[in-house]
């Protein structure tokens, strides 16, 4: 029976997210569960898209990217993928009403890092932020607002700086294996191998700008079964972000900024008091 398959499909997206990101993992756990697998499902296909271009190197890398993209909408149009985790993305995409705009800006950003190695205008670097980030947190809230288009549009600018957010606290914290590894540089007009204090002070407050009006704009108004999971995910970026603000500029590269276990479970159970206490 398919349900028995797409089951199968759905506990593949979870064991996606669950062993590439113990933070991601820990947010969606704290969604409702009635919405909770559809989070899985997305972040299982942009896990495997990023992963094909980040890390596949003695593979084809744009083949792969090629036979992923044309597999997903062969499969969207036939209503099946025998590959587990499209076949559960399908799924979510049916169900919450994904346009395909929001998946080709995603696949668009990731074929840019098969080739492109430097970001040097704001244009460019918004481009990809948008394809990279602030799309995936749109799919996101398609499945938060379960339909609601005029929610939808209300919150999507908050959704879409929540997703700048993450991605540039990821480029901040990721800088040496971005540099050295990937031979990437996204932030436009920054020497990034000799990142200075201004500079760092620069992009900290542009973030700390996305994180603010995210949050008052966005997450204090989303529905009550995503809420919490978002403002965990929120909490977290904003603590990464705090210890690299404290990582003196020169430092940036040398030190790989982490969030402890223990640290996460004591900020779960702070935020966990706050919003029970309706402090968010």
């Amino acid at each position: 029976m398919k349900t028995i398959f797409d089951d199968v499909s759905y506990k593949c997206s979870k064991i996606v997210t669950n062993k590439y990101s113990t933070s991601f993992s820990l947010a969606t756990k704290m969604l409702s569960k009635n919405i909770r697998s559809h989070i899985y499902n997305i972040y299982g296909f942009v896990r495997f898209a990023d992963e094909i271009v980040d890390t596949f190197h003695e593979y084809d890398k744009e083949g792969l990217l090629n036979r992923f993209e044309k597999e997903y909408y062969l499969s969207k149009h036939l209503g099946i993928s025998m590959n587990p985790i499209l076949n559960s993305f399908i799924h979510t995409v049916n169900t919450y009403g994904i346009t395909d705009d929001l998946v080709q800006a995603f696949l668009k950003s990731m074929r840019a890092d098969l080739h492109k190695e430097e970001y040097k205008t704001q244009k460019e670097y918004e481009e990809y932020i948008y394809g990279s980030a602030d799309v995936v947190g749109l799919m996101c809230l398609k499945v938060f607002v379960k339909g609601d288009q005029e929610k939808y549009e209300a919150l999507k600018d908050p959704a879409k700086r929540l997703g700048s957010a993450f991605q540039k606290v990821n480029f901040l914290r990721d800088l040496k294996d971005d540099i050295e590894l990937l031979n990437r540089s996204y932030f436009p007009n920054v020497d990034l191998k000799q990142l200075d204090a201004t500079s760092k002070k620069e992009i900290i407050k542009e973030i700390e700008a996305d994180f603010e009006y995210a949050f008052n704009n966005g997450i204090l108004q989303l529905p009550v079964e995503a809420k919490f999971g978002v403002y965990m995910a929120y909490r977290y970026y904003r603590k990464l972000l705090k210890k690299l603000k404290a990582t003196p500029s020169s430092k940036i590269m040398d030190t790989r900024i982490r969030i402890s276990n223990p640290m996460k479970i004591n900020l779960l159970a702070r935020s966990y008091v706050k919003y029970k206490l309706n402090m968010i």
